[in-house]
């Protein structure tokens, strides 16, 4: 089995200066596991790593598409899995670096989709007339566990689930459990946390940082382009909170402090769905001597793989 090691934890943690220094003393490359990050034009809202973070270490699947392509949790399964064989393949360690826990964990788990495309276009038409509410009510109805793993507003991801019962006649959370979910990598998970209280004056700050570097700039030219808030890329955190703004429906200040709100409750989520789906050995954060938990993560995957 190719060996893989994967960095996981919520948003603004520190995972990415992580991946890197430890690229750096394990013969790494990086693969980024963020559904967002393969966007291009989409930089400071998604906290996209830099050239200069990258520190001359080679980082894939990064702006692979234009805000108005559409990628599926397969697509991303199946550009992994390439990174991963042509990585291994240099005598080097892949390492995937994320916090889009349910594109990671089908990438190397063996997770199958079925290959014949449903007909969106009639279902997104069939429940035009459906609130979010209505339509997540409805998923609750005929699939109470695809339910609990959607966030309520995730439109196309509930109507897809929707899609899939009336299509095929069963639920999507059955053809999910009726696989095996076994690994099919020697992976080492590493997560890092922090503090709740301490975590959430970051992505507070985070926010404002990404304010100061010129978001609302980088909002406009998206807007200008006529990106419409339908878009799968326009969903993400960051972006998805302007449009309201654009429409005049709330202030500057309140669509800052409804994205640092949202990135908070991500990162809950993102807690509470890696504790529970994948095997990770958690890690303390130092915030004051970040080169402690840096040593502390590679003595470990040192120990792991010898």
């Amino acid at each position: 089995m190719e060996k893989v090691i994967v960095i996981v934890g919520p948003t603004a943690v520190g995972k990415t200066k992580m991946s890197v220094e430890l690229a750096k003393r394990i013969n790494g490359e990086i693969i980024s596991g963020d559904s967002m990050q393969i966007y291009k034009s989409m930089d400071i809202g998604t906290a996209k790593v830099t050239s200069q973070e990258m520190d001359g270490i080679p980082h894939y699947l990064i702006d692979i598409k234009e805000p108005d392509e559409n990628y599926s949790v397969k697509d991303f399964q199946d550009e992994v899995r390439k990174c991963i064989h042509d990585i291994s393949s240099r005598s080097k360690v892949p390492i995937i670096v994320g916090g889009t826990g349910l594109y990671i964990k089908a990438a190397l788990y063996d997770y199958e989709f079925s290959e014949s495309p449903l007909d969106q276009s009639y279902y997104i038409e069939k429940y035009q007339h459906y609130s979010d509410d209505q339509l997540y009510q409805y998923l609750k109805k005929i699939d109470q566990e695809s339910a609990e793993q959607l966030h309520p507003h995730n439109r196309q991801r509930v109507l897809r689930a929707i899609a899939i019962y009336e299509s095929t006649g069963t639920k999507k959370s059955e053809m999910i459990a009726r696989q095996e979910h076994c690994l099919l990598y020697d992976a080492y998970f590493v997560g890092l946390t922090l503090d709740r209280e301490v975590l959430y004056q970051r992505i507070n700050h985070r926010v404002d940082l990404m304010v100061e570097q010129g978001l609302l700039g980088e909002i406009d030219n998206l807007m200008k382009k006529g990106y419409s808030q339908d878009l799968q890329s326009m969903k993400a955190i960051g972006y998805k909170e302007w449009f309201a703004y654009y429409q005049g429906h709330q202030s500057k200040e309140e669509t800052i402090e409804l994205i640092k709100k949202h990135s908070r409750q991500y990162a809950k989520r993102q807690y509470t769905w890696f504790k529970n789906q994948v095997p990770v050995h958690w890690f303390d954060v130092n915030l004051n001597c970040f080169e402690e938990t840096i040593d502390n993560v590679y003595k470990k995957i040192m120990s792991f793989y010898l």
